[in-house]
């Protein structure tokens, strides 16, 4: 039977964010743009809440509500300020590369630090994009070697890791085989104090201003045999890992839309021309229905390609992962587009009062410009979902985001 009723945990669940979101979030858009991070009782709230580990399986630290609840909770976070998940301290994207990639019972291990008093201040990251390709292989630029230790050596630049400067720890994507370019890859957890690595500078970015982007510069980095995660150089899992990232976006781009289309709705009720509300003008009028349906379609693609996620995760007969990775391209490719549209036209809507900082639009279209770049892109996704629909093996060269194609934030 089709449904898209949420369960009534979910809407609880819902309903507490969207109160953070529309009482603290949304009343301090400006205030936490120029802070360029969430405020620290943002941040206390939000782990009060268990937001940063509620999709988390219950056996390795989380509250186990799914994928579902996770889009739901990113839908209303976004809502309130689009840049909100990704400032949200926690395990993020680093804790579902240790699930994904090192199995619960690693994940479980690095999931503790995030555990705990003062766990509100705690990040991960994972450092995967690079600015510079390979000239002559696939993959990427920074090599992972055996050293005299027994363990391994990690040197190489990384560029765009989101919280690099926040994070007490990372996973890095490292280049172990060059013969066998994106099968040969490697994930290695590497503490931020480790000798050799250092932080670089946090960069400027054109929107989502409260996130934290940077390098990260590995010298000669050391570390043991155990800090490789078992399935990192799997490079199927890879493409799952930033499909679900990506999906994770989308619910982002979604509630940004959200937002977009809200303000600029009201905003064509209230403001009159020629005696009547610019609303009730037709070409105005068809390009609020666009937008609309733009969202509630977004919204739709977003939570069924969860919904098949957490099937897949509970062994669910009748879905399969090929299944779950084409719907997920479809939301990801969707959604991204879909916010941009929204931002662009809620600026174009508001007229000159569009681009003034009086109005949330502007910094709405910034946002929905870099959520585009953000995980998987909308043109890696139509890739996904090109090759899926056509019947061809998934080619992780044309899927994973390289310094040849797309720049990545996770």
């Amino acid at each position: 039977m089709i449904g898209f009723e949420p369960t009534e945990e979910q809407k609880m669940v819902r309903d507490a964010v969207a109160q953070l979101a529309e009482r603290t979030l949304r009343p301090r858009i400006r205030e936490v743009e120029k802070l360029r991070g969430l405020p620290d009782d943002v941040q206390q709230a939000a782990h009060a809440m268990g937001l940063p580990l509620a999709a988390f399986p219950e056996p390795v630290g989380g509250s186990g509500l799914g994928l579902v609840t996770q889009v739901l909770i990113e839908e209303e976070l976004a809502f309130g300020d689009s840049a909100a998940g990704f400032a949200l301290s926690g395990p993020g994207a680093y804790g579902w590369a240790a699930l994904q990639l090192g199995g619960a019972e690693r994940c479980k291990e690095l999931i503790g630090a995030f555990l705990g008093d003062g766990a509100h201040q705690r990040f991960g990251a994972v450092a995967w994009g690079e600015r510079k390709a390979s000239p002559d292989r696939a993959g990427l630029v920074t090599t992972a070697e055996r050293s005299a230790s027994g363990g391994w050596k990690l040197r190489g630049e990384k560029a765009y890791v989101l919280n690099a400067d926040r994070a007490r720890s990372f996973i890095v994507f490292a280049q172990v085989d060059a013969s066998a370019g994106w099968n040969g890859l490697g994930a290695f957890v590497v503490p931020a104090d480790a000798r050799g690595l250092r932080v670089l500078p946090r960069v400027d970015t054109l929107g989502l201003d409260a996130a934290s982007f940077g390098g990260v510069a590995l010298d000669d980095v050391e570390v043991p045999e155990g800090a490789r995660l078992a399935h990192g150089g799997d490079a199927g899992r890879l493409v799952t890992f930033f499909a679900t990232q990506g999906l994770i976006v989308a619910a982002r781009a979604v509630g940004l839309a959200r937002a977009a289309f809200e303000v600029t709705r009201d905003y064509c009720e209230q403001r009159k021309a020629f005696g009547k509300p610019i609303g009730h003008f037709q070409a105005v009028a068809f390009t609020l229905a666009d937008r609309c349906m733009d969202l509630e379609a977004a919204r739709a693609m977003v939570w069924r390609a969860a919904w098949m996620w957490d099937a897949l995760s509970h062994a669910a007969d009748g879905v399969t992962e090929r299944e779950a990775l084409l719907h997920t391209a479809w939301a990801v490719s969707f959604a991204l587009e879909a916010a941009m549209r929204a931002g662009d036209d809620a600026v174009q809507l508001h007229g000159g009062s569009g681009f003034m900082r009086d109005y949330p639009v502007e910094k709405w279209m910034r946002d929905a410009k870099q959520l585009q770049v953000c995980a998987m892109t909308a043109e890696q996704a139509d890739q996904l979902a090109a090759l899926i629909a056509l019947g061809r093996p998934v080619d992780p060269a044309l899927v994973l985001p390289g310094a040849e194609s797309q720049s990545v934030f996770l």
